[in-house]
């Protein structure tokens, strides 16, 4: 069985059709396990192209329930946060994710050249530029690395599952933190994608930009079928070049986690399995 998973605050939640559940390790020093049954869409949505978007909106609405639970175990009763609260922020940041890796580039690359293909690979090396740049700059941050740490703890872990190891720290310790199927590879993909695809769209500068929005979910279907081809073939070397930039990337979004960190991960996928 397929299993995805996320890292979330001090801790790793894991995810397969039938369920999720996190684990968190508290102020105490305890791991907490919390199980749900995973929000699944009706099988007319399971189609290739189309259960990449569909899919991925309800991946986040279950992300979205484990980073509340995960981000209130952290917190004095008091302090805890509510739905609407994270509800609010990941709305603002998506908007606000749109405005500075879709909306800047795009004006950016009208004022330098703003027509024929080089504005197109002016828009394109922009947005990439900004990408990057900003995983750097967030990666410094103390509680970020504790993040991506559980990220590579997360990674490590389904590795082991996958090759049908047992599943101790000893063992899963020994695989990589990098893994094809991961949402960083996975906008990476969405990134280059964009590039190929808006440089299709011609006319006026506002239809360029109507269809850098509109054509969105459809760079992320296709980008999600690239991904999941990605992880079942990954022995293959074209795929392996394919797959190569994205996870050179996840040596920014991943760290090499401790034994307690996986310690954590272990309990979230065994949570799941039983």
């Amino acid at each position: 069985m397929e299993v995805g998973g996320q890292a979330v605050i001090e801790g790793v939640m894991m995810r397969n059709k039938e369920k999720f559940a996190v684990a968190v390790r508290t102020k105490e020093g305890k791991i907490k396990v919390k199980k749900e049954k995973s929000s699944n869409f009706p099988k007319f949505f399971q189609k290739p192209f189309i259960r990449g978007v569909v899919g991925l909106g309800y991946t986040l609405y279950d992300g979205v329930k484990a980073l509340i639970w995960s981000s209130n175990q952290q917190l004095e009763v008091e302090e805890k946060l509510t739905k609407k609260e994270i509800i609010g922020t990941i709305t603002i940041s998506f908007l606000f994710a749109v405005a500075f890796f879709v909306v800047l580039p795009f004006f950016a690359a009208n004022f330098i050249h703003s027509e024929g293909i080089w504005f197109d690979v002016l828009d394109g090396a922009i947005r990439v530029g900004l990408f990057l740049g900003y995983l750097a700059v967030i990666s410094l941050a103390k509680d970020v690395k504790i993040l991506f740490s559980y990220h590579g703890a997360e990674h490590k872990t389904i590795a082991c599952y996958e090759d049908k190891k047992t599943l101790t720290v000893k063992n899963v310790k020994k695989y990589s933190r990098f893994h094809p199927r991961c949402g960083t590879s996975f906008l990476f993909v969405v990134l280059i994608l964009s590039i190929i695809m808006f440089t299709l769209i011609r006319g006026p500068l506002w239809m360029k930009f109507a269809g850098r929005i509109v054509l969105l979910p459809v760079i992320a279907g296709i980008g999600y079928e690239l991904i999941k081809l990605s992880g079942k073939y990954r022995k293959s070397p074209f795929v392996k070049i394919i797959v190569a930039p994205g996870l050179w990337l996840q040596r920014i979004t991943t760290k090499e986690p401790s034994d307690k960190q996986l310690e954590v991960s272990i309990q979230s996928l065994k949570a799941v399995l039983k």
